[in-house]
């Protein structure tokens, strides 16, 4: 073995493979490499492989399984879940696809945009505005994150309500897999029955399966007038009754509808000097539509005066220009770094059926206030789609996994997901063996076995194998 950890040979091989900056040897130049963006899980890559190509990566994959080198597959390094880390061996190699990043083709028409899987989303997304379209995935690290990991954990975001998650916009995929061959099924295609749909075993897979290198996205018409308000609501019950009034009154035009509590604006007012433009209120609606159709202000507004005058919602203010759009959805989207300036937290990205959110809210708190006296929760997310991030703001004399089973146990008593949008990774791995089926869990490790025998791809995450 090298100092890398890798036999010379296949060291060698990689090198002239991959030409001058493809590999990564150096222990400072490997360490952005070895650590997720919480900090949680430190690794030890043995080196990182920088191929600019499909053929590179079916290349690299070849020559590690030959020596039976394990491949972490890395994007933009911006997951929640440690999916993306080598362990601490020093004998795992981390395949990057940053230098992977065109944007090959885009149809207007056709509404379809062909990428590279180390494209930044927010390429994507300018792609596709300077075309006159929209690529409606939308989160936080959109400036960081990239394509291939975004299908890797079928990412969600603020727009699933109206557009689905990533899986929904997927087309077609280029993959290579664990023997090192490609599988090409960029098809621009809507409508194609001609035998399986093997693409969607690899959107959320997290690289275990296989590593995606290309992608064809379907791309939406990109609305002319967009609408956001935020809105105080006594409890979430009453902030249900808004979301049902918003569907009647503005149908499929909604395109976000994220709760947000009393401790997220405590957080951003205390650590960005970010104040609610509404007083305090125990919790808070941020409600966005969108419609190239005229009309959609007085909609909105006509939905908002029913809910104030019902007294569903107790005060609100609808934006008056983008800017000051702009500026409501910078609070939803500080609420995680400002979580972080608090402490140690234990974060929970979970779904439950939207009807039991009010139920689970309160079955969740009293769990805490039984289980974990002196924690503080700080719950924000996706009402919309019965996605909410449960975190659990913590002291040193609590134990984080204790509470993270403790609400987790909620989740199943409402028939929930412990993962909605993050990916399981390193993080919820043990979990999502402790709360799956059996059944579930044994088809897992079937098609695991199938598509990578030898266990070289992303071990250690999803499934301990």
């Amino acid at each position: 073995m090298s100092a890398t950890g890798l036999p010379p040979d296949l060291l060698a091989r990689l090198d002239g493979l991959l030409g001058p900056g493809g590999l990564l040897t150096d222990e400072a130049d490997c360490a952005p490499f070895a650590i997720d963006w919480r900090r949680l899980f430190p690794g030890r890559p043995a080196a990182v492989a920088r191929p600019s190509s499909t053929a590179q990566v079916a290349s690299v994959v070849g020559l590690c399984r030959e020596a039976g080198i394990a491949l972490v597959p890395q994007g933009g390094h911006t997951g929640l879940a440690g999916g993306a880390t080598p362990d601490a061996s020093g004998r795992q190699l981390v395949l990057s696809l940053a230098r992977m990043n065109a944007v090959r083709a885009i149809d207007p028409v056709g509404l379809t945009l062909e990428v590279e899987a180390g494209c930044v989303v927010q390429a994507v997304q300018a792609a596709a505005e300077a075309a006159g379209r929209l690529f409606p995935v939308s989160y936080g690290a959109e400036g960081s994150a990239m394509v291939g990991g975004m299908i890797a954990t079928n990412s969600g975001g603020i727009n699933v309500l109206r557009y689905g998650m990533t899986r929904n916009l997927v087309l077609g995929l280029e993959v290579v897999l664990a023997d090192g061959s490609v599988v090409d099924g960029l098809r621009a295609l809507r409508k194609d029955n001609a035998g399986y749909d093997w693409k969607q075993l690899f959107i959320g897979s997290e690289g275990t399966l296989g590593i995606v290198t290309a992608a064809v996205l379907r791309l939406v018409p990109r609305p002319r007038h967009t609408e956001t308000a935020l809105l105080a609501v006594p409890d979430p019950e009453a902030a249900l009754r808004v979301l049902a009034a918003a569907q009647d009154g503005l149908g499929d035009t909604i395109q976000a509808f994220e709760l947000i509590s009393r401790c997220s604006f405590d957080l951003l007012e205390r650590y960005a000097g970010l104040p609610s433009p509404l007083p305090p209120s125990p919790w808070c609606i941020l409600l966005e539509a969108g419609s190239s159709l005229s009309g959609l202000r007085d909609a909105v507004e006509g939905t908002l005066g029913e809910v104030l005058e019902r007294g569903d919602a107790v005060d609100g203010v609808l934006a008056e220009s983008k800017a000051q759009a702009a500026g409501l959805w910078g609070l939803r989207e500080r609420i995680t770094e400002c979580e972080a300036h608090q402490g140690k937290s234990v974060k929970h990205d979970v779904s439950v059926p939207i009807p039991a959110i009010p139920a689970f809210l309160e079955a969740a708190d009293r769990a805490l206030a039984e289980g974990a006296p002196g924690t503080v929760p700080n719950v924000f997310g996706h009402m919309g789609d019965g996605n909410l991030h449960y975190n659990v703001l913590i002291g040193p004399e609590h134990d984080s996994a204790a509470i993270n089973r403790l609400v987790h146990d909620v989740v199943d008593r409402f028939a929930g997901s412990i993962s909605a949008e993050h990916g399981i990774g390193q993080y919820r791995v043990d979990e999502l063996a402790r709360r799956r089926r059996p059944e579930e869990m044994a088809l897992a490790l079937r098609l695991k076995r199938a598509l990578d025998p030898d266990g070289l791809l992303n071990p250690g995450k999803v499934l301990r194998v």
